[in-house]
């Protein structure tokens, strides 16, 4: 059975110091073109400013691409939800950068040119090289960033988002012109130069490479295709996919890909599913449960439908073998990864299983057979929830883990879920003694 190797735990260390020291070297390489110089007086200051800021959003922003491109080593290291965190926060940062660049230097060349600064933003747009572009870039990356506010992100379909978050790739290509006809601090120097065509490169490269050729690349070698749809509950449903040469695949359970159906239109939208069950080397699970319109599409999928597939990502795989035993907190389809994570740990395992009704417990079957061999202890949790925020549902209190779990401060723990009940699960966890290394969570946050 496959195992895995665990990623060489360096890898986070040098990607922060490198995040870092980018941003260091943009500071660098602006003093280095008389930017601290230009702060003696009001006008040449502000447009100075005005550089800098520009600067940084642009290396933030080149940072935020690779932060998604899926780079195999840097996403085993950090995690999907920890890097989606980092990608918005970098995100919103290099916006307000952004827009900080644009009023600053118009500010700037207005007050240089004693001219008005509406005017002056227009005449930099129609007559600067490359500004006509850049402005498209601004509109591009103001959608994205909009259409990310939380409160928009809740009223957007997935697909939806999915598209628009597609404009950031726009918006980087249209802001290269004018960086590199205008921009002196991309081309004042050899050093400023290298710099940024290796950024920008290899923000290109690591895009081309882990987002379209390595998928590419399995997708042909392994030539996955449906194998059969099995509904395991109301609106649940398993797809077994066949292929060629799957154990070669580098996944292990927990894990989860992004998933193209070549079913018809919709098919270039790809949905990230976990694996229900432990890779085989001519299988592939994984379960769906409808909650919008590219999951609803899985239950009609046909036998022998082509499937493209990207990955495999996430953390939250089987625990080293350091005699440790296991608890599983599940919720609904977050039984998902736990279910195929108990085909690979060999370790006493204890699972809750929270659901709202019987009728919504999926692999029960298989969890009791898993109990029958004793490989496993369980608790089903059913019931309607005792009040918002809470884990358990009425009747129960949250602070029960201790007793449920004698011990449970020497365990691994594993949380998978809704994100608001993972957030009270792993309170839990963590209030019931277990240190936050072992506790394993992973959350879907696109």
């Amino acid at each position: 059975m496959r195992t895995g190797r665990q990623p060489w735990s360096g890898w986070a260390d040098v990607a922060g110091a490198a995040a870092m020291l980018s941003v260091l070297v943009v500071v660098a390489l602006w003093v280095h073109s008389r930017g601290l110089q230009d702060l003696g007086s009001a006008a040449p200051g502000l447009s100075s400013l005005g550089r800098l800021t520009g600067l940084v959003s642009a290396d933030l922003l080149l940072l935020q691409v690779l932060l998604m491109a899926r780079v195999p080593w840097v996403e085993r290291s950090f995690g999907q939800d920890r890097l989606a965190r980092w990608h918005r926060w970098t995100g919103f940062t290099s916006f307000h950068l952004m827009l900080a660049h644009i009023v600053l230097i118009t500010i700037g060349y207005a007050a240089s040119d004693h001219a008005g600064v509406l005017g002056e933003l227009w005449r930099l747009v129609v007559t600067y090289p490359g500004m006509l572009l850049a402005a498209a870039a601004s509109v591009a990356l103001t959608m994205v960033v909009v259409s990310s506010v939380r409160a928009a992100r809740r009223r957007l379909r997935y697909e939806s988002w999915h598209l628009l978050h597609l404009y950031a790739y726009l918006g980087v290509g249209l802001a290269l012109p004018h960086e590199l006809w205008t921009g002196t601090d991309f081309v004042a120097s050899a050093p400023a130069r290298a710099y940024w065509w290796t950024l920008y490169l290899g923000a290109a490269g690591g895009l081309v490479l882990f987002r379209l050729g390595l998928p590419a690349w399995r997708t042909l070698r392994h030539r996955p295709v449906v194998a059969a749809v099995v509904p395991e509950g109301p609106g649940v449903f398993s797809v077994h996919l066949r292929g060629r040469h799957l154990d070669r695949l580098p996944a292990r359970a927990g894990q989860f890909f992004l998933w193209r159906f070549l079913d018809g239109p919709g098919w270039s939208r790809a949905n990230p599913y976990s694996l229900s069950a432990a890779p085989r080397p001519d299988r592939l699970r994984l379960t769906v449960k409808d909650l919008g319109e590219g999951s609803r599409r899985v239950a009609t999928l046909r036998p022998g439908t082509r499937v493209i597939v990207e990955g495999p990502y996430g953390r939250m795989t089987a625990p080293p073998a350091d005699g440790r035993p296991v608890t599983m907190l599940a919720s609904g389809v977050g039984i998902t990864p736990l279910r195929a994570l108990l085909d690979e740990i060999r370790a006493p395992v204890t699972l809750l299983y929270r659901a709202r009704a019987a009728d919504d417990l999926v692999f029960a079957a298989e969890l009791d057979a898993a109990v029958a061999a004793g490989r496993l202890r369980i608790g089903y949790l059913v019931g309607p929830r005792s009040r918002e925020g809470s884990w358990v549902p009425a009747g129960f209190r949250d602070d029960q883990l201790r007793r449920w779990v004698p011990g449970i401060r020497e365990h691994h723990v594993f949380v998978c879920g809704p994100d608001a009940w993972m957030r009270a699960a792993s309170a839990a966890v963590l209030d019931a003694g277990v240190p936050p290394q072992r506790l394993h969570t992973e959350r879907f946050n696109w």
